[in-house]
């Protein structure tokens, strides 16, 4: 089962999103809560596998959530993906530099939100390659783009190259068939870039790119 719970101050998208889960014979809901804050002690009180959490909420933001639940050692293994109305909602980018393992538009499709859960939970992100090269464009330029990873000379060439395909918001099947490689080269790449940049999951390691320059 994966255990799933819901931060978000507006009580329809809460109904909406906890029927569309308590639906599912492999999801678990433990709980809702209206705000950041009673958010952050549900998350303390069950320790969920993954957390759908609104960016924008009263009291205690989505970011501050999110800050203070990777500052928790005991809740390493709970994944937060945020919620967002816009896909350029200005907090995303934030959000993933902060350790979110992505996000999903409120508006999307069911089956998409749940499948979403599951490729979180199963280690993955919520990084859709249309999605990542937007918030690539915005915030590349910025001085978001101006702090190289310290551990970035511990890439290989062979890596460091590969990160920069990363950054670009491509699949692993996409940057294979760019470099004419299979995908599992290209994965096998990407796995040891995120050990060596202690990156948690995909999401973070494209922040670490943007912010290395290492985009392509």
């Amino acid at each position: 089962m994966i255990r799933v719970a819901l931060v978000d101050d507006q009580p329809l998208v809460r109904m909406g999103l906890a029927t569309l889960i308590e639906t599912e014979d492999d999801l678990e809901l433990v709980g809702a809560a209206a705000d950041g804050r009673e958010g952050l002690a549900l998350i303390r009180r069950t320790t969920p596998d993954v957390v759908l959490c609104d960016i924008r909420m009263p009291v205690l933001d989505g970011l501050a959530l999110l800050t203070d639940v990777n500052r928790d050692a005991t809740l390493d293994g709970v994944r937060i993906v945020m919620l967002t109305t816009f896909e350029l909602d200005e907090y995303v980018f934030e959000a993933l530099r902060h350790g979110a393992s992505g996000f999903l538009l409120k508006d999307a499709e069911p089956t998409a939100l749940l499948d979403g859960i599951r490729v979180v939970a199963a280690g993955g992100s919520l990084l859709a390659p249309s999605v990542t090269r937007t918030v690539i464009e915005r915030f590349s330029g910025s001085s978001a783009a101006a702090r190289p990873h310290p551990r970035l000379d511990d890439l290989t060439e062979r890596e460091r190259e590969i990160l920069g395909w990363v950054a670009t918001g491509r699949s692993n099947q996409e940057i294979a068939d760019a470099l004419v490689v299979s995908p599992d080269t290209v994965r096998t790449h990407v796995s040891r870039a995120m050990v060596k940049l202690h990156a948690r999951d995909r999401a973070q390691l494209v922040v670490f790119a943007i912010e290395s320059g290492l985009r392509r």
